[in-house]
């Protein structure tokens, strides 16, 4: 499994453009449609909403890759 970390500037980060920032898509709009496909799991828990907010500490799931937040 690949771990990655990545530091969120301010409060929060979209889930959709999380993925967006790290590689994963190209696109905000991209994100939310590979959210939307049930492959996303946040802290081990599948994660349906688009646009939900990641805060540092939490841990984000797809496929083989595994992405923590930090502050």
């Amino acid at each position: 499994m690949q771990e990655i970390s990545f530091t969120v500037e301010g409060e929060f980060v979209e889930l959709n453009q999380l993925l967006k920032l790290i590689g994963v898509c190209d696109s905000g709009g991209a994100g939310k449609m590979i959210v939307a496909s049930g492959e996303v799991k946040v802290d081990g828990h599948q994660e349906l909403r688009k646009t939900a907010k990641i805060r540092p500490g939490q841990v984000v799931e797809l496929g083989d890759l595994r992405v923590k937040v930090n502050g």
